[in-house]
């Protein structure tokens, strides 16, 4: 097992860069999600770990060693593709020992192999059967036993769980999550679900545009967003964002919106926040922080009364649409205390977990 860095790596298509002078290290055993929208850059950054995309500048380090001219098949290096790609003329055995048939590895250790990765991932009873006579969830782990049986230093994960359905997506992250944790190999794991990305990984890498917007455990990103983009896409729902404006009154820092709402700034944030009174900023606020009064003691709690546009309940909890200005919010409130579309509620906004960010730069203040 190793670590994988990259050094100012760079891939461009003719005129378009795709990956703009990405710089990332990974240390060894290490589970790591490559997150972001279509076209990111994500796919095309482990293509080139996994060196099925020539890299247009920069390095790749396996193990501390330059492998930017190493064939993809001696880079031992094993991917774990969207598609699955078993042969379907082969049994799930014949599947699993291909690469290491093609390697000539002596067939009582291919045996070995084979049975002990298929215990780890619980298809023994499936060796003898063929692609077509499996599930979408036990296709996906003959694929995994075809990579786990290799040994290899790295395990590269291509969106893997997207073309299950939403049940088995979450039952296979499971799966991932503990089969990392039996053997703790260094792991690359892109997709485009955020909640995969949290879930799975020890760290998250947040791409947009080719680069990077922030790198970190989950719940830094989470509770700790840098910009705009990281606050806004991670978390389900969304970040509710809302134009504002910092004014400082007798009682200190407010936070005036539009509907003539007005909160005032928790004291702790009042010396960070003061050098933007009076300028446009943006607030932002996720939908757990905005929910029905529930403790009108503290002092960074702003209660404020609206009226349902959209009630949306999931049984546990419900979501709440209201708009304040031009703007749609969302919230979550206990089911039971939930009113129909049309009628007034009364909300608390948990303002200390609000965010600033600077509309000019979209950083986090």
């Amino acid at each position: 097992m190793a670590g994988v860095t990259l050094r100012d790596v760079v891939k461009r298509y003719g005129t378009v860069e795709a990956v703009r002078g990405i710089s990332l290290d990974i240390p060894d055993k290490q589970f790591v999600a490559l997150v972001g929208p279509s076209g990111c850059g994500k796919s095309t950054m482990l293509r080139m770990i996994a060196g099925l995309e020539e890299i247009t500048e920069g390095e790749i380090c396996l193990g501390g060693e330059v492998i930017n001219d190493v064939a993809p098949k001696d880079r031992d290096i094993a991917m774990v593709f969207q598609n699955y790609a078993l042969y379907p003329h082969m049994s799930v055995f014949e599947n699993m020992s291909f690469g290491l048939r093609m390697r000539r590895i002596p067939a009582s250790e291919i045996r070995k192999r084979v049975e002990d990765a298929a215990a780890i991932l619980d298809i023994t009873e499936l060796l003898g059967r063929r692609p077509r006579q499996l599930s979408g969830g036990q296709r996906q782990r003959a694929a995994m036993g075809r990579a786990i049986v290799r040994n290899p230093q790295v395990f590269l994960f291509d969106e893997p769980l997207s073309n299950l359905d939403a049940k088995l997506r979450v039952q296979m992250r499971t799966e991932i999550k503990r089969l990392h944790q039996k053997i703790r190999t260094t792991t690359i794991y892109v997709t485009h679900d955020q909640v995969e990305a949290m879930t799975l990984a020890d760290c998250v890498v947040v791409m947009n545009g080719g680069l990077i917007e922030q790198f970190g455990p989950p719940q830094d990103l989470y509770h700790a967003p840098r910009t705009r983009f990281v606050a806004g896409f991670i978390g389900s729902p969304a970040m509710n964002f809302l134009d504002c404006r910092l004014e400082q009154r007798a009682t200190g820092l407010s936070l005036s919106l539009a509907g003539g709402l007005c909160f005032a700034v928790p004291v702790s944030r009042s010396e960070r926040y003061r050098p933007w009174v009076g300028k446009p900023i943006l607030f932002g606020l996720r939908p757990e922080h905005i929910t029905d009064v529930r403790d009108h003691a503290r002092e960074d709690r702003a209660e404020f009364t609206v009226t349902m546009d959209v009630v949306e309940s999931s049984g546990m909890e419900t979501m709440v649409y209201f708009m304040i200005g031009e703007a749609e919010v969302c919230g979550r409130v206990e089911t039971s205390r939930a009113v129909e579309p049309g009628q007034s509620m009364q909300l608390q906004a948990n303002l200390g977990h609000m965010h600033l960010i600077d509309p000019a730069t979209n950083l986090v203040i």
